[in-house]
């Protein structure tokens, strides 16, 4: 997409899901959120949004820590980063001291690095949360290694 300038616009839990939903290239939309924010064109057209919400890992699940647990958008350019920058900055005046979130082994993390965010470890793959006791099925994305972000 274009060098489009972006501004920062307030979305609805069930916007972001159905956005996530339409761009999101390996997951659907997660299934709680704290709070979601879209980046939208000078038109008003909507093209990223980032869902931010308790961290998926139990032991980061310690009530002053956020996750961004997913950004999708259309390929417009500095969108995603626009965003992590905006859920950071939300998150503080929330009272929240962590934001955190994950990137896929292949992905560049480039929209990460450019909203100041730093790699702080490295999540080997995994087989998932399948078990025999608790069936669930994978999304397609299991056994892949990830790294963890964190914001400045």
């Amino acid at each position: 997409m274009s060098d489009t300038p972006l501004h920062l616009v307030p979305v609805r839990s069930w916007q972001a899901k159905e956005f996530v939903r339409t761009w999101h290239r390996h997951h659907p939309p997660p299934a709680g959120q704290i709070f979601a924010v879209g980046a939208a064109d000078k038109t008003g057209v909507l093209r990223a949004v980032a869902i931010v919400g308790r961290p998926v890992a139990r032991h980061l699940d310690d009530g002053t820590t956020l996750e961004v647990t997913r950004s999708a958008g259309d390929g417009t350019r500095n969108a995603n980063s626009l965003l992590y920058g905006a859920s950071w900055r939300a998150a503080k005046a929330l009272g929240y001291r962590r934001l955190v979130s994950y990137t896929q082994d292949g992905e560049s993390g480039a929209s990460l690095r450019g909203a100041g965010w730093h790699i702080i470890a490295s999540r080997p793959p995994w087989a998932g949360w399948h078990t025999s006791s608790r069936p669930r099925s994978g999304h397609g994305n299991d056994r892949v290694a990830r790294l963890l972000w964190e914001a400045p």
